[in-house]
């Protein structure tokens, strides 16, 4: 791997996390991220309680530091009903353990960046996510001012299924969040796009065939015009009722 940034050719190895990459991970958490995060975090990162990680190291790094860390992800597993995106899952009542993969933090430090490390961290936490029969999906959130993280979770086909207003707090501003999903082993939305279109199409027959009947039905009476006013309410009300289900089933604001 070449980056203009570096003296030596990488050569990007990954591996857990351990103890010793306590102090690396604490600097480079506060270099890269605006939020502090707690001394227990990083205890339970590196102990692996219920956190699970990975690192990326560079075996061709000069002075000692062939296995130090150049980048990482920690993700953890959660219920899928205790989750806040239990709603936007086809989530099924009769399996309670049905999990999730959240991604807490992603990393990789100037000079390794556009190196495919990022990528390659992701794809281990979905490699990881999809090897565990319960689990449904993976999802993070993403700062929405953060450009080439949501640029690379869309290349990476994660969802943008939510904006969340005013989600982090930092340095006393609130500023939101783009909530990201990626479905594994036939977890899905709600509603996919074909169903969406499969209910439109159920909703337009229903409405032709009461169409139908009304008209056959004012023949046999010999009426001479259609009711508008009811019928015309009914129409309304129909359109109405496949707006309220496309809002329902888009639900997201995305960017």
């Amino acid at each position: 791997m070449v980056n203009p940034k570096l003296s030596h050719r990488a050569s990007i190895c990954y591996r857990p996390i351990e103890p010793s990459d306590r102090e690396i991970l604490e600097q480079i958490h506060c270099d890269l991220f605006p939020i502090r995060y707690e001394s227990e975090f990083f205890q339970n990162v590196v102990n692996g309680q219920d956190i699970v990680s990975w690192a990326a190291v560079d075996r061709n790094r000069p002075n000692g530091r062939s296995d130090e860390l150049v980048g990482f992800v920690t993700a953890r597993i959660v219920l899928a009903k205790e989750s806040e995106i239990g709603d936007m899952l086809r989530y099924d009542p009769s399996k309670p353990d049905q999990t999730l993969v959240y991604i807490l933090t992603l990393g990789v430090v100037d000079g390794y960046r556009n190196l495919g490390i990022a990528s390659s961290l992701i794809q281990k936490v979905v490699k990881y996510a999809s090897s565990i029969p319960t689990c449904r999906a993976v999802y993070l959130h993403v700062i929405s001012y953060n450009d080439p993280a949501i640029r690379l979770y869309k290349k990476m086909s994660f969802q943008c299924v939510r904006r969340l207003q005013g989600f982090y707090l930092i340095g006393g501003q609130h500023y939101d969040s783009y909530l990201f999903v990626y479905y594994v082993n036939g977890g899905r939305s709600p509603c996919s796009p074909l169903e969406l279109v499969t209910i439109m199409v159920s909703y337009m027959r229903s409405g032709l065939k009461t169409v139908a009947a009304k008209l056959y039905k004012n023949e046999d009476r010999k009426v001479p015009k259609w009711p508008k006013c009811k019928e015309s309410h009914s129409l309304i009300s129909t359109t109405q009722h496949r707006r309220s289900l496309t809002a329902e089933c888009n639900g997201c604001e995305c960017v």
